[in-house]
């Protein structure tokens, strides 16, 4: 601590009196933390430097991650969000579809490669069955009773409660008898209904991700929690919604994790087609280090696990997160499109061996754990590291998995295809 003493006694008064306050877990106000997403030269030092000591304190020096595999089975979406790259209209040429045995024999395949999760996220496809999600997670479980089920987001629960014509909680209640584990707390994009009209018009407002969130809390569904920014927001919009953030799970308990995820621009309209005045290419690398060290110092005392998201940022520098506040490494992410349809360039999958380096290249030590956070293997030893199936995966033999680049070309998969199928009974 006589480091960090040293430290503030360097910087501004009022800097050295929020890291203080922050250092002692005492409650940050608004002002004081739109205050830190400000700051550069030593008091950004210093913040990065507090943010560390307080992951240290919080969580130790492990670092974890899952063995996960992402199935996004449409592109097909009914909205169109304007920073969304990834889908596509029923019309598209690129639009896809897969099948449920197609999704089945993806979340077998992931698990024979050492994935404890599926997740599972999409398009919200125009004329939607209001039990697929439920017949999706029951296909899933009957197959592999072992995987956790970590799927939709509260955007497209709320699709599921308008297409089945059951509420909120009536709907929950039977994704979680259906067997699903969690809900990835995306679609939160920043939890300020003005800008929210500016970046995605018609997609769900705060209220509706607070209620969906709330609800799943309520029955004993966890979620995870994230924000996106790199955009047109503020240094008060990313304020207001770690505060939000932190009252919520004051509430109720329920977040698992908390994950900044940094707007990709390159291929998503908002950007590539100047269609919102002012939009940002994203986050530079300082905003990104600044977004993980305030959400340590906000959230630290309630939700403990900060993830970096590697394929938004590559591993370097999601490897200089985890010395500004950040404890987790996300996920292998098998086939994650999201992102990548968005112009991510950092790939679709990241060996296990490969986390284990960054970590420990790092000063940290690995572990593997489970969607809920649960210790699976501990690797003390670098030495004493068996190579896992993903681990044997040649760059060649990666390419089995697909892009999803490749995904859109595939003639089987098209969706107007589905659509032809679904009325006729036939595939002509």
């Amino acid at each position: 601590m006589i480091g960090i003493e040293k430290l503030l006694s360097e910087i501004s008064s009022e800097a050295a009196q929020i890291l203080q306050r922050s250092l002692e877990e005492r409650d940050l106000t608004e002002e004081e933390v739109t205050w830190l997403f400000s700051v550069t030269g030593a008091e950004f030092l210093a913040l990065l430097i507090a943010a560390d000591h307080l992951r240290r304190e919080k969580v130790g020096d492990v670092v974890t991650y899952v063995v996960n595999r992402n199935i996004n089975f449409t592109n097909v979406c009914i909205k169109r969000c304007s920073f969304c790259a990834f889908s596509r209209t029923h019309r598209s040429q690129e639009g896809y579809y897969l099948p449920e045995e197609e999704i089945i024999r993806r979340a077998r395949e992931a698990e024979r490669y050492g994935a404890t999760e599926v997740c599972i996220q999409a398009g919200l496809p125009p004329d939607m069955e209001g039990d697929l999600y439920l017949r999706l997670c029951r296909a899933i479980k009957e197959a592999l009773p072992q995987i956790h089920i970590h799927a939709f987001s509260p955007e497209e629960v709320l699709y599921g409660v308008q297409c089945s014509g059951m509420s909120i909680k009536e709907y929950l209640t039977e994704l979680q008898a259906s067997g699903i584990g969690s809900l990835p707390g995306t679609s939160a994009e920043i939890l300020d209904d003005e800008l929210r009209n500016r970046i995605s018009p018609g997609r769900i407002n705060t209220a509706q991700w607070i209620e969906v969130i709330t609800t799943a809390h309520s029955l004993g569904i966890p979620t995870t929690a994230t924000i996106m920014y790199g955009h047109l927001e503020t240094g008060r919009h990313c304020a207001r919604h770690l505060l939000l953030l932190r009252n919520l799970q004051r509430r109720t308990g329920g977040f698992t994790e908390f994950v900044p995820l940094s707007f990709v621009p390159w291929e998503a309209p908002l950007y590539r087609d100047g269609l919102v005045k002012g939009v940002r290419a994203g986050a530079s690398g300082m905003e990104v280090l600044k977004m993980h060290a305030v959400s340590r110092l906000v959230l630290n005392r309630d939700i403990p696990n900060l993830q970096v998201s590697w394929v938004k940022e590559g591993m370097k520098l999601s490897q200089a997160c985890l010395a500004a506040g950040a404890n987790d490494l996300g996920g292998t992410l098998i086939n994650e499109s999201i992102s990548t349809a968005a112009g991510a360039s950092y790939g679709q999958m990241v060996r296990p061996s490969d986390l284990r380096r960054c970590i420990r290249d790092a000063g940290r030590t690995p572990v593997e754990r489970s969607t809920l956070y649960k210790t699976l293997r501990r690797f003390d030893d670098p030495n004493g590291d068996a190579p896992e199936p993903l681990d044997r995966l040649t760059e060649e033999d990666a390419t089995r998995f697909g892009s999803y680049h490749h995904l859109t070309r595939l003639n089987e998969f098209r969706f107007h295809r589905r659509e032809k199928r679904d009325r006729t009974g036939l595939l002509t």
